[in-house]
C-alpha cells in the first residue's frame, strides 16, 4: 500500500491525479467491506489523507472526516457567512454479493462485493480532496470530505449525525452513479430526488395437519397467498394520487412438505414513498387489509412494519448551486428530462438533509458498456471510471476552487 499512496502523493498534473484515483478505485474493489466493517478501507482512506497532510477525524467507527481550512471554521468569513462550510460526501460500503464479473479488479472477499459504486465514490471524494489540498489557499472557505460507512440500510448517516459529524457544516453536497441514466447526463430537482422506503412482514398463524383432511386444517399459505393479492391493490384502489409510490410483495414462505399443511406463513416486501404521510398511510392500509383477510379464514395475523430511510429532499437553492457545477462539469445538455422523478430507491443521504441545507444528484453511468448499463446490486455491475472525474470538476465548483485542466 505505501508505494500506491506515495503516487497518490506525488502526482503532478491533473490526468495524473485521475489515473492515480483510478488505481485506487480498484484496490478499493478488490477488498469490499459491508457497513461498519470497512477497516481496511477506513485505513486506506486516512493513508490518503495522511500523505498529503489533510487533518482527519473518526466517527461512527470507520467513518472520517476530513477538513481543509480548517482555521475557518467559525471566522467571520467562514462559518455562516459569505463563504460556508460545505461537506461533500462519499459512501465506503459494499454488498453482500457474489461478484460474477470478469475483472481483474473483482472482489477477492466471496461473498461481498461493491455493487453499488461505493467504491468510485470514494476514490472521486478522495480525489477531489487531494486536488483542493493543493489549492487549499484559494479556497473561500472551509471544506470538508465525509466519507460514511453503512449506507446499505444500516443508517451509516444517522451514526454519523449521532456521532458529531454535522456540527460545524453549513451544508452538504452528495450524489450517487445511475446506470440507468445516459453517461453525460445527471439529474438533481428541486424537492423529492430519491424515495423514502420500509419494509413489512406478516406471520399467519394458522392450523396445520394431513394434506388429505384439509377440511381440519386452517392453511395458512392459502390466507398469505389472498394477503398478497389484496396489498398489491391498495396503491390503486386506497392510496391514489400524484405522488408516486410502490408497494412489492417479495416473498411467501411457508415451508412444508407435498403432503403438509403449515402452521405458519410468512410473507413481506417493501415501500417506496415521496414523504412520511404517505408511508404512514400504506403501513396502516397493509395491517388493515391483512387483519381482514385474515378475519375472514378465521386465522391470526401478526404484521410488523418497520420505516426505513426517509425521501432524499434537496433544498431549492443548494440544488440550483449543484445544477450550475453539474453543467459546467457536463455541458449545456447534462440535464436528462427522461427519467421520472423521485427514483424509487433510497438514500440515508437522507439524514444529512433533513439537518441541515444541502442537495443529491444522480449521475449517469451508461455509456453502452454492459457492466455501466446493469442496474446497481446487480453481480454484473462495475463502477464507471470516467464518472471520477466528472464529480471532481463538479465538486471543485460548488466549493470555487480553481477548474480542473
Amino acid at each position: 500500500m505505501t508505494n500506491k499512496i506515495q503516487r497518490l502523493k506525488d502526482w503532478n498534473t491533473w490526468q495524473e491525479l485521475l489515473n492515480e484515483a483510478k488505481q485506487l478505485r480498484y484496490q478499493l474493489h478488490s477488498a469490499p467491506e459491508l457497513g461498519f466493517e470497512e477497516h481496511q478501507t477506513a485505513t486506506l482512506i486516512r493513508a490518503s489523507l495522511d500523505a498529503v497532510g489533510i487533518p482527519w477525524k473518526a466517527y461512527a467507527g470507520t467513518g472520517t472526516v476530513a477538513t481543509l481550512n480548517k482555521d475557518l471554521i467559525g471566522s467571520n468569513i467562514g462559518y455562516n457567512q459569505a463563504a460556508p462550510h460545505i461537506a461533500l460526501r462519499g459512501d465506503i460500503d459494499a454488498l453482500p454479493i457474489n461478484e460474477q464479473t470478469k475483472k481483474d479488479w473483482r472482489s477477492n472477499h466471496p461473498g461481498k462485493m461493491h455493487a453499488c459504486g461505493h467504491d468510485g465514490h470514494t476514490a472521486a471524494l478522495i480525489a477531489t480532496a487531494l486536488w483542493l489540498k493543493r489549492h487549499e489557499s484559494r479556497l473561500p472557505g472551509p471544506v470538508s470530505f465525509l466519507f460514511q460507512p453503512a449506507e446499505e440500510g444500516l443508517h451509516g448517516a444517522k451514526a454519523m449525525i449521532e456521532d458529531g459529524a454535522l456540527n460545524s457544516f453549513d451544508m452538504i453536497y452528495g450524489w450517487h452513479n445511475w446506470p440507468a441514466i445516459p453517461y453525460g447526463k445527471a439529474i438533481c430537482p428541486d424537492g423529492c430526488v430519491m424515495a423514502g422506503n420500509g419494509t413489512f412482514r406478516l406471520t399467519v398463524h394458522g392450523k396445520g395437519g394431513h394434506s388429505s383432511q384439509p377440511q381440519h386444517c386452517k392453511n395458512p399459505t392459502l390466507v398469505a397467498a389472498a394477503i398478497a393479492l389484496e396489498l398489491e391493490k391498495i396503491i390503486g384502489r386506497d392510496l391514489v394520487g400524484p405522488s408516486p409510490k410502490v408497494l412489492a410483495v417479495t416473498y411467501i414462505d411457508a415451508p412444508s412438505g407435498d403432503t403438509i399443511i403449515p402452521e405458519t406463513a410468512h410473507l413481506g416486501g417493501s415501500i417506496r414513498v415521496a414523504n412520511n404521510e404517505d408511508r404512514d398511510l400504506l403501513f396502516g392500509y397493509i395491517k388493515q387489509h391483512a387483519n381482514r383477510i385474515a378475519q375472514q379464514y378465521d386465522v391470526e395475523v401478526e404484521v410488523i412494519t418497520s420505516p426505513k430511510y426517509g425521501a432524499t429532499i434537496n433544498h431549492s437553492a443548494n440544488a440550483a448551486a449543484m445544477r450550475q457545477a453539474l453543467q459546467a462539469a457536463l455541458g449545456d445538455e447534462w440535464q436528462d428530462t427522461e427519467i421520472a422523478t423521485p427514483i424509487m430507491a433510497s438514500e440515508d443521504f437522507s439524514y444529512y438533509l433533513q439537518q441541515i441545507p444541502g442537495a443529491f444528484a444522480l449521475v449517469g453511468a451508461n455509456d453502452g458498456a454492459h457492466e455501466h448499463s446493469v442496474s446497481c446490486h446487480s453481480p454484473h455491475y462495475d463502477f464507471n471510471d470516467d464518472l471520477i472525474e466528472v464529480v471532481v470538476t463538479t465538486f471543485c465548483h460548488m466549493v470555487g476552487a480553481p477548474r480542473p485542466a
